[in-house]
């Protein structure tokens, strides 16, 4: 048998180490910057220092320079010569007047020319002095030159060794590593305790509420504590806060779907035998040959298929989407006249005035219509019937228009209307109910109907006078052939 493939190794490239918390990577970075600031303003201090360091040797140079101007004879001896420049700290003395170089000191001759730096212009610090100071090779000697100060002259020149220059500097430049270093040490700290008070702490804060809603939903600990803030940690607060409580609801509202499924599951089969011992026992009362009963029994058998739908449609709910409609043109005064039968409208209740005419139709699934009509119609009817201090009559009106080569149905009634409270959350599953007693399924089964057909139900309008439902279909089709009647209350 031939050797299976090898997979080919896994290296795993080594990774820079980074703190993982929020709190070490913002102390880390704080104090990074704060030192890396510290480092961008060390090349200006350090050419500062070595500009005034050297003029003070210019200074003293140039105070030198009057001793042959005050001694007697203008002579100095060796000695005094030998004090003063190291005094001054420099070899070579010189003065220029007139353009005319005149040597006031001279030291011993070198091999090696000095490196010139002059200090005469307003051309500001030369940053790069300082390194190359520092970084210039052993046994070099530096020639400066600078604008006198106590004598007039051109300029006052000396030639001294930078060794004692390179010491100063590698002193000062340590000095001002140790200051920044504390500097960023302290202003790290700082930064860090008042963004760990105003950000990190919060953002901790609502990641445990996070963390303890994802494990468990219904633990009251979950809830992230609102500080009030108005800034973006505050709105974070408020939005997580709020978006916990909508998926509250909405869990509880898959919970109780998988328990309507599971239940209509459990008893679907018995109902199923129990609708079927109802419609033999309809057939043998067709045998009886009574008028009134045949007049009655088509009633009877389309409410006990629409009994047999609705059962297995609430156990299909809980599980998946509704079927594909199958539709087809339909006239719209029988459909509304059944629609209203069944969900209980009467002359001597709640009545339906239809200001549909004869002639009317409409591109639907007829059953799933008659679904959306009796859900709009029964939902009217129990709010007026619920309505506290209701004195007068109660009313549903419905109308068709085709706006726009669509079928819009308009169902409007004189109830209590829909409170602000439940507009949000009207169409979703066991929260749309006003009703203690109310399951919240009616209006989200014929949403999802409609949005079945390809058009859309929707809340056009709630008042204290009433509600106003709109169902759009596609499709406008012609009126039909025949009569047509003048709206009238069924």
């Amino acid at each position: 048998m031939a050797d299976a493939p090898q997979e080919p190794a896994i290296t795993h490239r080594p990774r820079f180490f980074w703190p993982g918390g929020l709190s070490a990577r913002l102390l880390t970075l704080t104090i990074l910057f704060v030192a890396f600031g510290g480092l961008i303003a060390l090349p200006p201090v350090l050419a500062a220092f070595e500009e005034q360091w050297l003029l003070d040797r210019v200074r003293a140079a140039e105070l030198a320079s009057l001793a042959p101007e005050v001694a007697p004879d203008r002579k100095v001896s060796e000695q005094l010569k030998t004090e003063l420049l190291r005094g001054a700290g420099v070899e070579i003395v010189a003065i220029s007047n007139d353009k005319i170089r005149s040597l006031v000191f001279a030291g011993p001759r070198q091999t090696r020319a000095p490196y010139l730096v002059d200090l005469r212009g307003n051309v500001g610090l030369d940053l790069s002095a300082p390194f190359r100071t520092m970084f210039s090779a052993p046994g070099s000697r530096m020639r400066v030159m600078a604008a006198p100060r106590f004598r007039k002259a051109d300029f006052v020149e000396y030639v001294a060794p930078d060794a004692e220059l390179k010491k100063a500097l590698v002193g000062y430049l340590w000095r001002v590593v140790l200051v920044i270093a504390f500097v960023s040490a302290i202003a790290g700290v700082m930064v860090y305790l008042t963004l760990n008070f105003f950000l990190v702490r919060p953002m901790q804060r609502i990641t445990y509420a996070m963390e303890r809603f994802r494990a468990d939903p219904d633990d009251p600990q979950a809830r992230v504590p609102l500080s009030g803030r108005r800034d973006e940690i505050g709105r974070a607060e408020t939005e997580l806060d709020r978006m916990q409580a909508d998926l509250r609801v909405a869990l509880n509202s898959r919970a109780r779907l998988a328990a309507l499924g599971e239940a209509v599951a459990k008893i679907n089969h018995d109902l199923k035998n129990m609708l079927t011992s109802a419609q033999i026992a309809s057939e043998r009362l067709a045998a009886l040959k009574d008028p009134k009963v045949t007049q009655a029994l088509p009633r009877l058998e389309r409410a006990l298929d629409r009994a047999v739908k609705l059962a297995s449609g609430v156990l299909a709910y809980g599980k998946t989407q509704e079927a594909a409609p199958e539709t087809k043109t339909l006239r719209l005064g029988p459909a509304i006249a059944a629609a209203a039968e069944e969900a209980r409208l009467s002359r001597d209740g709640v009545r339906l005035v239809s200001q549909v005419d004869a002639g009317d139709q409409v591109i639907a699934d007829p059953d799933q219509l008659h679904r959306i009509l009796v859900n709009l119609m029964r939902n009217a009817r129990e709010a007026i019937e619920h309505q506290e201090g209701r004195t007068g009559p109660g009313a549903v009106t419905i109308a068709v228009s085709y706006p726009e080569g669509l079928t819009l149905l308009r169902l409007a009634d004189n109830g209590p209307g829909v409170p602000e409270r439940m507009r949000e959350r009207l169409f979703q599953p066991f929260a749309g109910s006003g009703r203690p007693d109310g399951a919240g399924l009616g209006l989200a089964i014929a949403r999802e109907l409609a949005q079945g057909h390809g058009g859309e139900l929707a809340l056009a309008d709630s008042s204290p006078a009433g509600a106003v439902f709109e169902v759009r279909l596609p499709g406008a089709p012609g009126p039909a052939k025949g009569r047509r009647s003048s709206a009238s209350p069924a």
